[in-house]
């Protein structure tokens, strides 16, 4: 239950959101009675699985999921090899009509995928004729050999992301047009320049990373075994949030258009790094997949707060508020100098650090002889920060070296 009174509603390419928390095209909004529940639940749009026309042959495989586990942590990340909504065009736009009418302060967008001109240009103008408010273009699949090569994801052709991105645009006579891009590139800003020319009004930055996501050691299958064989997965989740914060950050230093953020955020707080960084709206996917669509009220409550602690009255005042932090590795401080400091009442005498430091570092830290506290060499420690990624009951931070 939502505890906030905050306005958290957010302007994005001139369609009002509730609130900038939104479900990105995947499975959860891959059925009308599920996107239902995400709406009553407080989500602040859905865009609906990416959809074709009815001519396009769709034949997924199962299964379809697999996951990297960590440290008794589950789906650190999750990875799949579905590349489609199995409905076509002819039942997501019956959907999306009537998410319109029963939610009408909601916002609906639909992802598209075509292989031709006429294919794109007739999605755009079956949706528009229903009155969904945005246009999701997914650049970021296989899109057979409108790239470059065959089997390439569009965006990894600035060409053909320019060349489509103008026909969708052309196209859509009210809908702003989204398109959205794989981080799989060599230049993301290249490909985001490409989306601008081609006229697009913002950029759904970005989408899962091509991955193997383990193998069966005993059979040689990789997972998820398919019958005894398996591909490549698009890995998505928390582990491949700060490669998401690069390609946000990279894209809204460099090219003005707006941003939607998707590719790993869990928390209310993923969501603000993500609009610190170049974001006014953060897709969800993965999160939603392992807890549920009730995650929003997480979501909203801890959005409105941070906001009134920090006393922004609009989430659209913390969009891009962190860009000018982000510089070229040589305009860093050589100066800087600092060291590692221990907060004893913390220390939970696990010798992690002391093992870090030993075999990762500078050899800067020993332990007591009778406490095992740890005790930090003020002489050796440059400050790296090692140790203070590894403790795992933050008792260690970094500090001036003078003490300052």
């Amino acid at each position: 239950m939502i505890t906030h009174n905050r306005d958290l509603s957010v302007d994005f390419c001139g369609v009002r959101f509730p609130n900038p928390f939104v479900l990105s095209a995947a499975p959860p909004t891959d059925d009308l009675d599920m996107v239902r529940a995400a709406f009553d639940s407080g989500w602040g749009g859905a865009v609906l699985k990416t959809t074709s026309v009815e001519t396009e042959p769709v034949q997924l495989v199962y299964p379809m999921m697999s996951a990297v586990h960590y440290d008794g942590r589950r789906i650190v990340g999750l990875g799949n090899i579905d590349l489609i909504s199995e409905h076509h065009i002819d039942v997501v736009e019956r959907r999306a009509e009537t998410l319109k009418r029963e939610y009408p302060d909601r916002v609906v967008a639909v992802s598209i995928m075509g292989s031709k001109k006429d294919e794109w240009q007739t999605l755009v103008k079956r949706l528009e004729a229903v009155g969904v408010d945005i246009i999701e273009c997914s650049f970021s699949c296989p899109q057979g050999s409108m790239g470059e090569e065959p089997g390439a994801m569009l965006a990894q052709s600035i060409d053909a992301t320019e060349r489509v991105a103008g026909w969708v645009k052309a196209a859509a006579q009210r809908c702003p047009v989204v398109i959205k891009i794989t981080p799989q590139v060599t230049n993301i800003v290249k490909v985001a320049e490409a989306v601008k020319r081609g006229g697009a009004d913002a950029i759904c930055a970005a989408n899962t990373i091509p991955a193997l996501m383990g193998l069966d050691v005993d059979t040689y299958v990789p997972y998820p075994n398919v019958n005894g064989r398996s591909t490549y997965s698009g890995l998505s989740g928390p582990a491949i949030k700060p490669l998401t914060l690069r390609t946000l950050a990279e894209i809204a230093r460099q090219v003005e258009l707006p941003i939607t953020a998707t590719g790993g955020p869990v928390t209310w707080r993923d969501a603000v790094e993500m609009m610190l960084v170049g974001a006014t709206t953060v897709q969800f996917c993965t999160a939603v997949m392992h807890y549920g669509y009730d995650i929003i009220d997480d979501l909203q409550d801890g959005l409105a707060f941070y906001l009134e602690e920090k006393g922004f009255a609009h989430p659209a005042d913390i969009t891009g508020r962190a860009l000018g932090n982000i510089v070229n590795h040589a305009e860093l401080a050589r100066d800087h100098k600092v060291i590692s400091a221990l907060n004893k009442e913390r220390c939970v005498k696990c010798d992690l650090c002391y093992i870090a430091c030993r075999d990762g570092a500078h050899q800067a830290i020993k332990l007591g002889q009778t406490d095992r506290v740890p005790e930090i060499d003020p002489d050796r420690c440059p400050g790296c920060r090692l140790c203070v990624t590894i403790c795992p009951a933050d008792a260690l931070s970094i500090v001036a070296a003078d003490g300052s």
